[in-house]
């Protein structure tokens, strides 16, 4: 049985003057049928989605696309232990 390498989050930090911000993580939004619809931003990273490193890169790509103020937000992928 292939092991599934699940153990990426992905990180938001916002871009300020004062740097005071704390950091947000994805949680990922599936559907029934486990289609990916959509990312939110939760500040709880123990209920953050954990996931495959090709996951956390499509949430990056939609975070891009589809979040309005996404160039006020460094984005990056961490592993969980960080």
């Amino acid at each position: 049985m292939e092991n599934i390498d699940q153990r990426y989050l992905v990180q938001q930090n916002k871009r300020t003057d004062d740097g005071n911000k704390p950091p947000v993580f994805a949680r990922v939004m599936r559907s029934k049928e486990g289609k990916f619809e959509g990312v939110s931003f939760i500040r709880n990273k123990e209920k953050a989605t954990v996931m495959t490193i090709a996951e956390a890169e499509e949430v990056i790509r939609w975070a891009k696309q589809k979040k309005g103020d996404a160039q006020q937000y460094d984005t990056r992928i961490i592993c969980v232990g960080q």
